[in-house]
Formats: structure tokens, sequence, C-alpha cells
């Protein structure tokens, strides 16, 4: 059954989506239960858009590194909780498993480590909290993806945040990185 121009318009365009929010604190507070919920329930919304890809990153260094990498799949998108929240630890320890592998490091296959398990620079980032800050977990998801900030708390956040999150997205004008 053929959907919405809506939905196939997103379908077309969003297949990768980070959502940024919570401290590794708040993340720890989370039982196993609530993850599983939560993951669920943006993994939905993420599926029901179109999208492949929902990964979920903190706002914020995890001093202890005892933050969990969390997995799930959703329908047909893959949700992953990846704690590590400082973007360019996380940058560092690409290149030097890169090199230590034996890849050679480039656009190509940096994008590819830097994203993974998604297969493509993120199209949309959500980022809970006020629109003057950028999360330090971000480096590479910025350069081609719009953002979307949704000034809600990570305890508080509900799917239909994302959902708005979402309708955002779909009213803009792509320029994947170009100014005009």
């Amino acid at each position: 059954m053929a959907g919405t121009s809506k939905e196939q318009a997103i379908d077309a365009t969003l297949h990768h989506i980070v959502l940024v929010g919570g401290t590794p604190a708040e993340w720890a507070e989370l039982s196993e239960d609530a993850w599983t919920r939560r993951m669920a329930e943006l993994g939905k919304v993420a599926e029901h858009v179109g999208a492949a890809f929902l990964v979920l990153r903190p706002y914020g260094a995890d001093p202890d590194g005892a933050a969990v990498v969390r997995r799930d799949v959703v329908g047909s998108c893959v949700v992953v909780a990846a704690p590590q929240a400082d973007g360019r630890a996380r940058l560092v320890e690409i290149v030097e498993r890169l090199r230590r592998d034996g890849v050679p490091i480039d656009e190509t296959s940096l994008g590819a480590a830097l994203n993974a398990p998604a297969t493509a620079d993120p199209d949309l980032v959500v980022v809970l909290g006020a629109d003057h800050r950028l999360p330090p977990s971000l480096v590479w998801e910025l350069a081609y993806s719009e953002l979307v900030f949704v000034d809600v708390a990570w305890a508080d956040l509900q799917p239909a945040h994302l959902e708005r999150a979402v309708d955002a997205f779909t009213h803009r004008h792509r320029r994947f990185g170009g100014l005009d």
C-alpha cells in the first residue's frame, strides 16, 4: 500500500537520525526496562518516517567510561545508544584504529567508521536543549546534517518530540553543507 506524499518525501531523504541528549550520568539513571522502552518508542518513530538508523548520544563527557552501548532493531530501523560523548576522542580513536588496521585514512574510511553502524552521514541531528550550544559528541555529523533543537530535558523526552523534530526537518530546504 502506498504511503502519503509526505511519507514518501521523508522516506526518500531521511535515512539516518542522530539524537543527542542527556548526560552520561542521566543515562546511567535509566533502568534497563526504561532503556528498552525508550529505544523501542523512539525507534518506532524513526522507522515510521523511513529511517534505517537512529543513534542516541549523550551530551557531555563520561568521566568513568562506564556507560554501556545498547543496540536494538525496531522494525527496519537499527537503534543504537552510543555513550561516547566526546566527538574529538571518538575521532582520534577511529583514526588510531584505522591506522592500526592498515586502512587508508581518507574521507570515505573516516565517514564509514564514524557513522557506523549507519551507512551514510546523518540527515538529521536532533539536539535536546537550548539552541545556543552544540554537543561535544558531534564532530563529523555536523558537516551535512540538518540540526533541529528541541528544548526538552532528557528525562522528559517523549516520542512526540522526535516526531516534531522530523516534521521540522521535512519543511526545510536542505543545502547539504552549502551556504545559499
